[in-house]
C-alpha cells in the first residue's frame, strides 16, 4: 500500500518532532519551569533561567570567567554581562585573581549561598515530583542511563567530576 503525500509529510513531521533531542527538551524544560517557581515562591523573583549558566557550572569555590563561559558554552562577553547583572543582584562578586592580578575570580556571596541551598531544595521538591510521576527506580535509571551517557561522550567543556555518579544525596 502507497502512502499519499500527506501521510509522508505527517510520518517525517512525526519523527522530526518526537526524537531524543525533543523528549529531552521537553523533560528538562518541564524540570526548570517547576524549579524557577520554586525559586519565586521562595523569594528570587529576580532569578531567570538565563542565570542557571553561571550557577550550574559554578560551584561553591571561586572560578574564573573564562573558565564559566567554556563551561557554559558561552561567549566570554555573554558571560561577563550576566555576571556583572548577578553582582548587581548581590549574588556573586568578583575578586582579583591571588596567582593572576589581571584576572578576576567569581564566588557566591552569602546570598549566592543561601540561593544555591534553596535550589538544592528546590531540584529535591521538583525530584520527588517526577518520582511520584514515574516512579523512584525509573527516575535513579534514566539519570543514571544519562550521566553515563555523558561521561561516555567526555564532553571537552564540563569539569571531568561533572559527569561522575554523586557522592552523596544532597
Amino acid at each position: 500500500m502507497n502512502k499519499t503525500a500527506a501521510e509522508n509529510n505527517q510520518a517525517i513531521a512525526y519523527r522530526l518532532s518526537n526524537n531524543l533531542a525533543r523528549l529531552l527538551r521537553e523533560f528538562a524544560r518541564d524540570f526548570e519551569r517547576r524549579i524557577w517557581q520554586g525559586l519565586t515562591d521562595r523569594g528570587y523573583p529576580d532569578i531567570r533561567p538565563s542565570h542557571s549558566a553561571v550557577f550550574a557550572n559554578l560551584g561553591l569555590g571561586a572560578v574564573r570567567v573564562t573558565e564559566l563561559a567554556e563551561r557554559a558554552q558561552v561567549t566570554q562577553q555573554a558571560m561577563g554581562k550576566m555576571l556583572k547583572e548577578l553582582e548587581r543582584m548581590g549574588y556573586v562578586a568578583r575578586d582579583i585573581d591571588g596567582g593572576d592580578k589581571r584576572a578576576k575570580e567569581i564566588r557566591l556571596t552569602q546570598r549566592g549561598v543561601a540561593l544555591a541551598a534553596d535550589s538544592l531544595e528546590v531540584v529535591n521538591q521538583v525530584r520527588s515530583y517526577y518520582a511520584s510521576k514515574i516512579g523512584e527506580q525509573q527516575l535513579d535509571e534514566l539519570e543514571a542511563r544519562l550521566r553515563d551517557a555523558v561521561h561516555k561522550l567526555q564532553l571537552e567543556y564540563l569539569p571531568e567530576s561533572w559527569a561522575a555518579p554523586p557522592q552523596d544525596d544532597l
